[in-house]
Order: C-alpha cells, then structure tokens, then sequence
C-alpha cells in the first residue's frame, strides 16, 4: 500500500508554526521579488484570491479584508520540509518526496492492520513534532493514493483510505483531476468520450497504447490497482520537481553521493528548463540503510535545503551550491540506499525579475543550457554533461540484463553485417 502525505496550504502552515497570530487571518505567500501569490491560507481562498494573482491586484483588497502578506521564506519552508520528511521515515523505510510539501510512503504493515488510524497516527505525530497540518491518502497505487490524499484532506479527519473497489469514487471523478493528465490530454480524453476517471479506468489496453503515450498506459494500470509509475514518469506542469534513485548496492563513499546528486540535479535541471521555469532552491538529501549488528541503528534521511541567489535553470549555478552543502548531511559510516533532490519555489522563465547585476551573464547561460538541451535531445541522453556527474558511476542502479539503447545512443546502434 501507498500513503500520499500532503501538508495543507505549505508555506501559510509554516509561517503560523512561528506567528500564532495568522491563524484565522487570510494570508498570502508571494513568489520571488514578491512578484504574485504562490500560496494561500482557506482564509484568503475563501475570499475568492487565486492562485499566481500579481502582487499589485492584491494591494487594495489588503486593508478591506485584513490580508497579511508575507515574502517566501524558501530558508524557513525548507528546513521544515525537512522535519516533515525525518518524521515520515519513522512510519516508513522507504519515502519518496515528490515535492517540498509531499511524499509517498510504502506501507508494508501487518495483515489486518488498520491503515486509517495508521494514516491518523501520522497526522498527529506531525502536527506535534513539526507544526504541520497534512492530509494522508492511502490506496495500493501511487495514483490512487493522489485521488484518495484529495478526498482526505477535505475531509474532517484529515486521512481518506480508498476501498478495494473504488468504482463509484472513480466515476464521479473528472478524468483531468487524475495524477499526471494535464489540460492537453484531458482534451483529447473528451474528445474521445472519456470524461471520468472510472471511464478512462475501463478503458482497453491496446486501444489507450494506440491513441496515447505509455505514460497513459501505465495511469490506466494504477487506476485498476496495479503499481506501474514511477514519480519521474508523470508528465504535468509542476509545482515542484524532483529526481531520485535507489542504488544498485549500498554506497558509503561521499564522493559517490556527490556523483549521483549531481546527476540527479542535472536530470531535473533539464526538465525544469524543458516547462521553462526557474527554481528558488533545492531540497537534496540521502536515505540511510538500518543497521542490525552489535549495535542496532535505524535507517532514516538526512537532508539540507539550498537556497540559490536567484532563481535559475542553470544546472552549473545548482552544481555548485549543492555542491557546498553535501558535506554537512554525510554522516560516516552508514550505507546508503537512495538519493534525491527536489526543486521548489519555481516560477515561468518569462516572469522572473532578472538579477540587474548578472542579467548579461545569466543570459548566455540560457543560451548555452539551450544548446545542450538540443544536442542531448538530438544525440541521446548524457551526450553532453558535467563532469561533477562522474563516468563510471558505479553507484547506479544495478541492471545486469539491460538491453542496448538502440535508437538513442550513437555507440549502440545496431549494425548490419
């Protein structure tokens, strides 16, 4: 089983963790350079404010309905990120954060056991430790746990289990609010007659590979119960981006964690520039094995937030900040079975404000990021990259039986004798 944990209103939550004096209050969390609104309270949702509303349409409405504005705090929202995930891996040994304010955990619990209090357990344990709010969803599939995490949270007790059959959940449900089918392929389902999630669950495998990409495909999977994506299979604008992995064999050498955070970084960075946003900072951490010798250890996470000087799509920009931080969250002599990095507070290439003093210079970065882009594009993936990324990579995954990349790598087109 699955469990999506979601944290309510994120950035409003941790503002109020530190000022009880916005409880109650409609407040508005606003994107770099205060430019538009990127988090609301209920309050302030109540009062008919939307989601990215530039700052300046929001000044009259201030003083009429007592408004509190605050300027992200990406320092503050990370670090409390953070705690959120630490709580997390106490519930569970393997957590995938899929942004600053989620993460999915796999649930191996006891036959018989009951998920909703389970899911209630974790609530209380981080509104205690942490401050947060968050709503709990719990289904056998990562977009079942989506579909089951939006009912929850609107619910009074916060956690929501999706039953073994979840027919008349799903055909209630707009096929467009399902996890990873955007506004374009919501269209396309309409037109085909595919309006509900319980329509798109029935529909034909071979029939959904004809008229759609496999991401598709595998959603229909998951909607019928069976675990098919993976987090960096979903195709939606984001929120937040993430990369990560588990390794073929536990890591001990921090020389190696710095390789793979860097290809990690990388391989989020390219898909960062290719929704043409720009991050704030990133969350990057390291998940550690439990130990069961003379002297028994648990396994658990170890991160940091990074805060970059402006917001960039500039994978050599990340490399370097990420890089800096790295030492601090390695702890010696643990082995490592996974990690990651998470970008937050993005925003559209075209509204970021520009730093005066460097705008030149981040210009040509662009530039050059788009040339590589084509060329990998073009040439395959890691035509062109960082050394930072390593060559051997000996931390990769472990794939014994993998077949050549045929049509994607110059070196392994097949050859005709």
């Amino acid at each position: 089983m699955f469990a999506l944990v979601d944290c309510n209103n994120f950035y409003v939550s941790c503002e109020r963790v530190f000022d009880l004096s916005l409880r109650n209050k409609p407040v508005a969390i606003l994107s770099n350079n205060d430019g538009c609104v990127i988090s609301r309270s209920n309050e302030l949702k109540a009062l008919g404010i939307k989601m990215g509303v530039p700052y300046f349409q929001l000044k009259p409405l201030i003083k009429q309905h007592g408004i509190v504005i605050r300027s992200s705090n990406y320092e503050l929202y990370g670090d409390l990120s953070k705690r959120v995930m630490t709580v997390l891996g106490d519930f569970s040994p393997d957590v995938e954060p899929y942004s600053i304010d989620e993460a999915f955990l796999l649930l191996s619990l006891p036959e018989g056991s009951d998920y909703f209090a389970y899911g209630q357990q974790i609530r209380r344990k981080i509104l205690k430790w942490v401050g947060i709010p968050v709503g709990v969803g719990i289904a056998s599939t990562r977009t079942l746990a989506k579909i089951a995490n939006h009912i929850g949270k609107k619910s009074p007790e916060g956690v929501f289990v999706m039953p073994d059959n979840p027919k008349d959940i799903l055909a209630k449900l707009p096929v467009g609010e399902i996890w990873g089918i955007g506004q374009r392929l919501t269209d396309k389902l309409n037109r085909l007659g595919i309006n509900t999630a319980g329509q798109l669950k029935s529909q034909d495998d071979a029939f959904i590979r004809a008229q759609f990409n496999v991401c598709v495909a595998r959603t229909v999977m998951e909607l019928n119960g069976t675990t098919a994506l993976e987090m960096d299979n979903i195709e939606e604008p984001s929120q937040s981006i993430s990369c990560s992995r588990s390794f073929g064999h536990p890591v001990i050498d921090l020389r190696d964690l710095t390789e793979a955070i860097a290809v990690y970084t990388s391989t989020a960075a390219t898909k960062l520039r290719k929704e043409n946003q720009k991050a704030a900072g990133a969350n990057v951490y390291f998940q550690y094995y439990p130990e069961y010798g003379n002297e028994a250890q648990d396994g658990g996470i170890t991160g940091t937030t990074v805060v970059f000087d402006f917001p960039t799509g500039d994978t050599s920009t990340m490399l370097n900040k990420i890089a800096t931080v790295l030492p601090g969250i390695f702890i010696e002599g643990r082995r490592y079975k996974k990690a990651g990095v998470v970008f937050y507070g993005l925003e559209s290439a075209d509204t970021v404000q520009p730093d005066i003093f460097s705008y030149a210079e981040s210009s040509r970065r662009d530039k050059l990021y788009e040339a590589v882009d084509r060329i990998n594009k073009q040439f395959g993936k890691k035509t062109i990259f960082h050394l930072a990324e390593g060559i051997q990579r000996p931390w990769t995954m472990k794939r014994d039986h993998l077949s050549p990349n045929y049509t994607t790598d110059w070196q392994q087109i097949p050859l005709v004798k």
